[in-house]
């Protein structure tokens, strides 16, 4: 009995191990696609969001004179970038408001009310008249319906860059985070390839008379697409964190002083730098290059497909050399790089040159926007951790990224364009102060609860 027993009862537990060893593999793999299931619903909302926000940058250059009748084209686009600017300044509103809403109320609420916020402001756009119909109505109505999707996206950056932190495991931040930028480029370029259809289907005339408003009767019906999606998501946060009576307090936040500063910093020189060679760098290789609007639009599309493409790689470099690394390279190459791409951009009229100095532009800025959510996220507690990432976010982002193309239009007025390189860098220094001054979450992270403040 002895010397026979031995043998079955190793096979056993062969066997036993085997079937849990199964059966963890299958948990492991449901695990895995609940995330990434999140992941995609998060993502897309954003993409709708960013999409119709930026549809309006894009397609300003064929609407400005239609509400801004008066002036030579540069004071046109001078106000439409001001109407631009100021949707950014809705930005610490809606961060505080929507994150308010997903520290107290729970991250999913926050973000289906804020996509549906951004179809209306969408819809608004694409039915309004212009100056010719109802005169200075039409640019303030124009401004109603910017300040209604600058509060939306104030609150879309905190609450999304919160859930897709909190919904990915501790090895693979970086690479699920990094999808937030992926879907917010994505945004920019679906605006841009709409665009590029319509300039090829439609004349110069059609687009500046109507065809302008196409992009923005698509995006409000995809938000409302996004909020369905959104609807089945997950919620992250705990019942206990959202009942605390410090939950989504700003007088809680203040607690965090030093993550607050640095958030700032980061955001300051980061979303600067990411609009110059974004957004305004489509009105500045025609406005200032005088390159061909369509041939822009063919560069800036193929640069964007690269870039986000770049997002996930650099994600995932940062989970293997942490977020604080990934910052200080950022800083450091931006600090360098910024005068000359932007002085040899200016110069060129040679679309291959453009291609590939716009792109070495945003190859810098991806060590940056890859982890632009989780190294914010990893600074906050839960309980205000939504509210210190979209509202400190929302602060920075509305002084120096949404004014980024009126700042720069103004240098240019007043003859001395070249300048604003150099403020790019003298942003990009905070930055840099701030990449030293951060903690290495590889070691202390709130989202691991291993943090000091």
């Amino acid at each position: 009995m002895g010397t026979t027993a031995g043998p079955h009862s190793t096979s056993g537990d062969h066997a036993a191990e085997g079937t849990a060893a199964a059966a963890a593999a299958a948990l492991n793999r449901e695990d895995r696609n609940r995330r990434i299931k999140a992941i995609v619903g998060a993502s897309s909302g954003n993409l709708v969001e960013w999409y119709d926000f930026y549809a309006y940058a894009f397609t300003s250059i064929y609407f400005a004179a239609a509400f801004f009748p008066s002036g030579d084209r540069t004071s046109q686009l001078m106000a439409t970038a001001g109407i631009f600017a100021l949707g950014f300044f809705m930005r610490p509103l809606g961060g505080w408001l929507f994150g308010w809403i997903a520290d107290r109320h729970g991250r999913r609420n926050s973000m289906v009310i804020s996509v549906l916020l951004m179809c209306a402001g969408s819809l608004m756009i694409a039915v309004l008249p212009t100056y010719g119909t109802i005169g200075a109505a039409a640019p303030v109505l124009l401004l109603v319906a910017r300040l209604a999707q600058g509060l939306s996206v104030g609150g879309e950056y905190g609450t999304a860059a919160t859930y897709m932190s909190e919904i990915a495991d501790r090895d693979n931040r970086g690479f699920y985070s990094s999808f937030q930028y992926v879907t917010l480029i994505g945004g920019q370029l679906l605006a841009l390839l709409v665009l590029g259809a319509l300039q090829l289907g439609l004349s110069g005339d059609e687009l500046r008379a109507w065809g302008w408003r196409i992009p923005f009767v698509i995006g409000a019906v995809t938000a409302v697409v996004a909020m369905y999606l959104r609807r089945s998501l997950d919620e992250t946060a705990s019942a206990d964190d959202m009942k605390r009576k410090e939950a989504g307090s700003l007088l809680e936040l203040l607690k965090h002083r030093r993550s607050v500063l640095i958030v700032l910093g980061f955001t300051m020189g980061g979303s600067l730098y990411f609009y110059t060679f974004t957004t305004y760098m489509q009105k500045y290789l025609v406005n200032t290059a005088h390159m061909e609007a369509g041939v822009v639009s063919v560069v800036m599309t193929a640069v964007l497909v690269i870039y986000m493409l770049l997002q996930p790689a650099f994600g995932a470099l940062s989970d293997r050399i942490g977020r604080r690394n990934n910052m200080l390279l950022f800083s450091v190459l931006a600090l360098v790089g910024s005068v000359p791409l932007l002085r040899w951009l200016g110069q060129t009229t040679n679309p291959w040159s453009a291609f590939a100095l716009v792109s070495a532009g945003l190859v810098i800025a991806s060590f940056y926007t890859s982890v632009g959510g989780v190294v914010k996220a990893e600074l906050f507690p839960s309980t205000v951790r939504a509210l210190g990432v979209g509202f400190t976010y929302a602060v920075g982002n509305a002084a120096f990224g949404g004014t980024a193309e009126y700042v720069a239009l103004w240098f240019k007025s007043v003859g001395r364009e070249d300048w604003f390189g150099w403020y790019v860098t003298a942003l990009i220094a905070v930055t840099l102060v701030s990449s030293i001054l951060m903690p290495d979450t590889r070691r202390h992270s709130h989202l691991d609860g291993t943090a000091q403040d």
